[in-house]
This record gives structure tokens, sequence and C-alpha cells, in this order.
């Protein structure tokens, strides 16, 4: 368990049947080999997704609807697209289904986007005449289907077009398939939380049990002396080879000392092993480390370790920000980055609300190379070490807070902008510029409307319908304000 690599490499596993009627077969000559040529057609589309297809072709019969579901079983598919091909019995859909217990969309395609009525018309045979009808008429059981899932209480989604020259069809598909993958990654993923929380940051706290029981996953509790105690096994060799990937990642200021730059160094190659021996996929932390010096030294010398983590997909959020380490894993799942951030001034002259922390950055998602530069205070906290300078790439983003509700459950909190050039405050922390379509104080107050955490995450790309499939499939309930 444990998933902190490339999500693109991880293949879901993804179920696919289609359905039809057996007593049709006798009485209308090649249909079912047509229809079987259609599941084929959705099969090689789903396998360019990069998805694992478990394909148990044209159930017809409710003996085969209980076969297909004992094998999605076994083969533990992650999702299932059932392709609606004819009419069928609902009694082939719903043992499947039932059984198989995943997420379920209905693909409503059409072979083409019109039957030729003239051509149809001139049939001379009746039979052929109803098989040929039969081969369009995949919208005629879906509500038969939609009725029996909701007296089931099995939730299921729809995509409804066509089977060729459909790009909007595609497009759909390719974001459930991206949505289940990032949902089989929140399952899977270890979250390390390493220290305490920053006291008194009331939105921030959160109920571990409530992350577990939406996202899955393991969260596990690491003490700050563990980290310092294999700092100290750090030796030179390491922290050399460490400065070479500083220099090759970071454009660091002259200002910053050799001695800072092996600190963080040493306390880079440290968060490496512990990473690797949690096996963490993310981690939130904070620690003020006064009172004890081999503490202090640790935690004031993180950020650019904790950089070079979050560019290599395990995202770390500081001030012990659980939520926002969660937001922060989804955005970088769906390779849009996930950079923290929190909005901290308003530029009403350029309608633009600015953004940006102090801490670790997303170095995947940032505009030209980032800036180490010494630190002397940040936010009134410890003040010395080196930190990161960066604005987001310019272009579309996406904002994602992971927002625990006064009922006790999770939502989705997400906004679509765009990063925007102009003057930013050069003080060593990440800063941007963003523009959003309902301007400035529409955006602020939408936001803030919703009860979010300070904290988010942004990444690149306007991905909020992935989000919100995300939510879906984890019954989430998720909120764009724009």
């Amino acid at each position: 368990m444990g998933i902190n690599g490339r999500v693109n490499n991880i293949n879901i596993k993804v179920g696919l049947f289609g359905i039809g009627l057996q007593t049709y077969w006798e009485q209308f000559d090649g249909l079912e080999e047509r229809l079987t040529g259609y599941i084929s057609v959705v099969e090689e589309n789903l396998k360019s997704f990069g998805a694992e297809i478990v394909n148990e072709g044209l159930v017809d019969t409710p003996e085969k609807a209980f076969e297909s579901g004992r094998r999605f079983k076994e083969r533990d598919v992650d999702i299932i697209f059932l392709y609606v091909t004819t009419y069928a019995l609902s009694s082939t859909v719903l043992p499947v289904v039932r059984k198989a217990k995943v997420p379920v969309v209905i693909l409503n395609l059409v072979p083409e986007a019109a039957i030729d009525y003239s051509k149809f018309n001139k049939m001379a045979n009746r039979r052929a005449m109803t098989g040929e009808w039969l081969a369009f008429c995949s919208a005629c059981p879906v509500p038969e289907i939609a009725n029996v899932f909701n007296r089931a209480n099995i939730p299921f989604f729809q995509i409804t077009g066509m089977l060729h020259n459909d790009p909007y069809v595609w497009k759909e598909v390719e974001e459930w398939i991206a949505a289940a993958r990032v949902a089989y990654v929140m399952y899977n993923n270890r979250l390390g939380v390493m220290g305490n929380y920053y006291g008194g940051m009331l939105d921030i706290y959160t109920d571990f049990t409530l992350q577990c029981a939406v996202f899955g996953g393991h969260i596990e509790v690491i003490e700050v002396d563990e980290l310092s105690a294999i700092r100290e096994t750090v030796n030179q060799a390491q922290i050399n080879e460490k400065l070479i990937e500083f220099n090759n990642y970071f454009d660091i200021q002259h200002d910053c000392t050799r001695h800072e730059l092996e600190r963080a160094a040493q306390t880079a190659v440290a968060l490496d092993i512990l990473v690797k021996e949690h096996n963490l996929g993310s981690l939130a932390y904070y620690h003020k480390g006064t009172g004890n010096v081999q503490n202090e030294n640790t935690m004031t010398s993180v950020i650019l370790g904790n950089s070079l983590l979050t560019g290599r997909h395990t995202p770390v959020a500081g001030e012990y920000e659980v939520k926002n380490a969660q937001a922060m894993k989804i955005m970088d799942s769906f390779n849009a980055g996930g950079s923290f951030t929190e909005y901290y001034a308003m530029d009403y002259n350029d309608d633009v609300v600015l953004m940006g922390h102090d801490g670790p950055c997303h170095p995947t998602i940032a505009e030209g190379k980032i800036k180490v530069k010494p630190l002397q205070v940040y936010h009134g906290k410890v003040g010395n070490g080196l930190s990161v300078e960066m604005s987001v790439k310019y272009g579309e983003v996406t904002l994602l807070s992971v927002v625990e509700t006064s009922e006790g459950s999770l939502m989705f909190l997400v906004a679509e902008g765009e990063s925007v050039a102009g003057p930013i405050l050069e003080i060593g922390n990440t800063n941007s510029r963003y523009r959003f379509s309902i301007g400035a104080r529409g955006f602020v107050e939408s936001w803030n409307s919703q009860g979010p955490a300070h904290h988010c995450a942004i990444g690149k790309g306007h991905i909020a319908a992935k989000i919100i499939k995300l939510g879906k499939l984890l019954n989430t309930e998720t909120v764009q304000i724009c």
C-alpha cells in the first residue's frame, strides 16, 4: 500500500459489458455480431486512456449477468462502463452491478448521429428493418435501468451521445477514468502527519477518521524526533549529491550561504529516507522546534527538501494542514500540480487576487526557475533557513479546497481562473496573481461563503469537470463557484 509515484503509470481496472436480448439473435441476422463489434470499439477507446479493460462482452441473459458480476468482483475492477447497445431487460444489468459494487457509468451511445430514414424506409424486408432499428435502440432501456438502479440504491452516471465521431463522449469517458484513477490513488495513499497543529488556527483542524472514511488510505503519525534522528545519519557525500539536485532545480540567490544550503541538503536527504521508510504518498507537517535545538535545526531547514518531494508526487503541506495535503494529492494525481497557497491581498486596479504562501512549492508548475532566498522571518514563526520564491505558470488554473462541513462531512470547493503576469511581492514566498471570470470581489465572497479553511491547492489547467466526477465517485459534494 502507498502510492507516491507518477499516477499516469497506474493502470486501473475498468469493467466493460454490453447488454442485449438473447431472443433477438435468431430473429435478426447479423445483429449480435454488429453489437459485439460496437463493444470492441468502446474497448479500444477505453484502452487508449491507459486502463486495463475487463471486457465481459455482450451480456444477454440473467445467467450471464450473474457470471459477469462474479468475474468483475474477482478481477477487482475499479469502475464499470455499461454499454447499452440495444433494448435489453434490466434483469441482465442489476446482478452485474450489484455484485461488483463499484461505480457504474451508463454509455447510451447510438452508432451514428441519426438513422438514414430514406434508406431505412426503402428496405423491403420488415424483419431486416426491425433489426436495423434495434441497432439504433440504445436509448430505449435506459429509463428502465435507471429506475431499477434508483430502487436498488445504486448510484449511476450517464454519458449520452454517439459511438462514432463524438468527441464529447470520449472526453467524458476520459474524465471518468481519470477520476477513478485518482480515487484509486487516494484509497491507497499513505498520508504522513508530522509535528502538531499551529496553535489557534481552528479552521485547519480536522477529523482523521473522517478523512479515511471518505478517501480511504492510511494516516501515519510521525514524530519530528524521528526525522531529526535520521538527519544525524546523513553523510557529506549524500549532502553533496543533494546540493547538485538543488542547483538543477533552483535558482539559488547569491545571499544564500553555504552553511544554510548544506543544512537544507542534509534535511532533504533525511526527508527522502523518512518518506521511503514510511512509504508516504503525501505529508502534512508543522513544528516550531523551540526548546529542542536538534528539532529546531531540522524544522527550519525543510522547505527545499519538501519542495523537491512535492515535485516528485509526494505533496507536502505546511501548518499541519491535513485537508490541504489531501487537496494537493488530488491535484497532483490529476497531473495538475497542486501547490500550497492562500489568498492574502487584492489588487482592485487589475481586478486580481494575490495568492501564495511560505514553505514548499510545486516545482513542476512554476513560471521560470524557482528562486531560493534566505529567510529572516515568515508569518511570525521561527525565522531562519532558506525559502522558495515562485509564481504559478501563466495560464489556466484550478483551485481546490477540501472543506470539512458543519454536518461533519467533507466537500470539494473548486474554482477555475487564470494565473496572470504582473508585479508580485518578492519576499521569498510563492506568489501569484489570479484573475477569475466573476471578478476578484465576486471570487472572494463566493469562496468565503462556502466556509473553507484559509489554505487551498492550486494547479495548472481547468480540471473542475474531473474533480466533480471524483466527488461523485466518492459520494462527496462538489461546489464550483466559477
